[in-house]
Formats: C-alpha cells, structure tokens, sequence
C-alpha cells in the first residue's frame, strides 16, 4: 500500500492528490494552514495544482487566532 507521511504519521494514499482534495480528506478544507510539501512551503493559490504523489512529507500547520 502506497502512503504519505503527515506531520510524521503514515496516511495512505494510492494515487496523486491535490494539495486541495487532501486538505478536504484530512479535515483541514477552509481552515488556515501552511504546507510545507517535501521540505518546499506552498502558497495556498498552489494547492489546486500542486499534486502530492506517493511517498510524499507533509507538515500542515494551522493557524489560530491568540492574544
């Protein structure tokens, strides 16, 4: 079984995804977040066309408002 790794946990992923359709499948659709895709930060305009493949580290940060 093909896999990625996100925030240093294994999730299985069998084909290419967008960075979009993963962030849906995750939980994280609509929320704030910053992406680093294999050591490279995204920008969030990316993530429709940016595909992570097979194999692929992922570090999804989200953003909360604090004071």
């Amino acid at each position: 079984m093909s896999s990625i790794q996100v925030n240093g946990q294994p999730h299985p992923l069998e084909s290419p995804l967008s960075v979009t359709a993963l962030l849906e499948t995750l939980g994280f659709a609509g929320k704030p977040v910053v992406i680093e895709l294999d050591g490279e930060a995204l920008l969030r305009d990316d993530y429709p066309d940016t595909l992570v493949q097979p194999g692929a580290t992922l570090e999804i940060v989200t953003l909360a408002a604090g004071g």
